[in-house]
């Protein structure tokens, strides 16, 4: 149900405690759960391929989390018949090292949050935690005070009006505000004031959004500029959804997703969004229509949207047709691409995350209450990847640079300039008919996202300027070195560990992790 990827190569992985026992057994020296000695977290290996079982006490479905500067995860709320203020923390550790689940004792949230949404603020220790069941406000962890603060307008705070308007879409600008969109509105915040600075225009046509319409939403690739400006527009991308009235229709199974998306530029760092001119939703079609889906931005800037059904909404058995072909939209031309098609499945409470090799991980699907293996759409426990382009491509794969035995700095200090000794393989055909420049490579941040229900909050990635590149030494033909800059503000990304991707000629290689400190 919940996926999140550390920066110490491991893979966390989250499900409901009551859903029955899982096929993972909790080791000896930890405790069961009222009876339950089965495991409903784990921490996944990518180096050595193993599992490790987790101790989680207290009922985390539908919650919400982000990592911190440090790289802790905090971990809040969760069903709201077990306390859905709670606050949990996991820091991820080596893999011979032993971490699990810390339930933090005598802090709450103010306000019960289950379907909230977490987005961690510039200063890399705290976060906004927004909306919920049957809440309609938002609030900090660590607390700022016993003060909630409302947002009547956007979330509703009824519960016939929660529907679609749960797990709100929640993105941290340049200008350091917020965006914030449920159903088919959204908003400019400002947090530090409290105050909406700008209501944006109604997202065109009868679908809504978010849970349980469920679609998804990215913040597109920031482009960073050598003079500490962005030069690209500040975009977010939507897609996906359902109807408004799909989950309450007796015929539910049988309504069709949507098979649109829509872009809204917010402005940039060179243009104010308080002061730019009114922005207006460009609305696209995908090839595929889609509800639940998955949105990752990929390495190279291109955005993979993945899993979902065709039919129906989010919820338990809701859904029918699942989607089982990804597509890749490209933010430049505006074109969606087909990709292969999985054979397995993934509805409601799948995942799909970044992993620093480039590959996307791919978790989950339980459409039922409980864990149900002989249904038409049953339970599936097992992970797989899907390769993106730059991959499943022989030629490309064959062809990828990587970063050399000198890696960049481990921690990278905003607005200084650093450098990478990036290879580049002698099989490289681009690499033969001239040599390399500057506009040849990119060097781009990723950070980890806490993807769940279609929303991965926090995810952003920055395409940092390349100063300079020069052959590295006479005698090394294949190694260039190149100087760049890490983002001038923690408004662009906020403190914490990223992946750092080396391009050429927009294939990307597999990435090194970088504290942004």
């Amino acid at each position: 149900m919940h996926t999140a990827v550390t920066h110490t190569n491991t893979v966390l992985l989250l499900d409901r405690r009551n859903v029955g026992r899982s096929n993972i057994s909790l080791a000896r020296t930890q405790q069961s759960i009222e009876g339950d000695s089965s495991a409903h977290s784990v921490i996944f290996s990518l180096d050595s391929n193993s599992v490790r079982p987790l101790t989680i006490f207290t009922d985390t479905w539908c919650s919400s989390g982000q990592f911190l500067a440090d790289g802790t995860l905090v971990q809040t709320g969760g069903n709201l018949a077990d306390n859905s203020a709670h606050i949990r923390t996991f820091t991820p550790c080596e893999e011979d090292e032993v971490c699990d689940w810390v339930e933090i004792e005598g802090e709450q949230l103010v306000e019960g949050r289950w379907y909230a949404t977490n987005q961690l603020l510039p200063d890399g220790v705290t976060s906004i935690v927004v909306g919920g069941h049957r809440v309609s406000s938002y609030e900090y962890v660590p607390k700022q005070d016993l003060t909630t603060w409302q947002l009547r307008l956007l979330l509703a705070e009824t519960h016939g009006d929660d529907e679609n308007r749960l797990y709100p879409f929640v993105h941290l600008l340049p200008d350091g505000n917020l965006f914030v969109f449920a159903n088919r509105d959204s908003i400019l915040l400002d947090y530090e004031t409290n105050t909406v600075l700008r209501t944006f225009p109604t997202m065109p046509g009868f679908v809504a959004r978010n849970y349980p319409a469920s679609g998804s939403s990215v913040l597109l690739p920031l482009e960073i500029s050598s003079d500490s400006g962005t030069t690209s527009a500040v975009t977010i991308l939507i897609c996906g959804g359902a109807r408004p009235d799909a989950h309450q229709a007796p015929n539910l199974l049988e309504i069709p997703a949507s098979d649109s998306c829509g872009s809204l530029t917010v402005g940039s760092t060179r243009s104010d969004a308080v002061d730019a001119e009114e922005p207006q939703w460009v609305m696209l079609v995908m090839p595929r229509r889609r509800v639940m889906g998955d949105m990752v931005l990929l390495p190279d800037g291109q955005v993979l949207i993945i899993n979902g059904a065709m039919n129906g909404t989010a919820g338990w058995e809701d859904a029918t047709v699942p989607c089982l072909e990804p597509v890749i939209f490209n933010p430049v031309t505006a074109a969606f691409e087909v990709q292969a098609a999985t054979t397995r499945p993934r509805m409601y409470h799948s995942t799909a995350n970044l992993l620093p090799d480039g590959r996307i991980l791919v978790a989950g699907s339980n459409t039922h209450v409980r864990y149900n293996f002989k249904a038409e759409f049953p339970t599936d426990l097992s992970l797989e990847v899907f390769l993106p382009h730059y991959l499943a491509n022989e030629e490309f794969a064959a062809s990828r640079p990587k970063f050399s035995r000198t890696q960049p700095p481990t921690t990278l200090n905003y607005g200084t300039n650093f450098r990478a000794n990036i290879y580049l393989p002698d099989d490289h055909e681009a690499f033969r008919p001239s040599p390399p420049s500057n506009s040849s490579f990119e060097l781009r941040l990723c950070n980890a996202p806490y993807t769940t229900h279609s929303v991965s909050m926090g995810q952003r990635q920055l395409g940092l300027p390349i100063l300079h590149s020069w052959q590295a030494r006479a005698d090394r033909n294949n190694v260039f070195t190149v100087e760049s800059m890490a983002p001038p503000t923690a408004n662009l990304a906020p403190p914490g560990y990223y992946m750092l991707f080396p391009l050429y000629q927009s294939i990307p290689g597999a990435a090194t992790w970088v504290q942004l400190s």
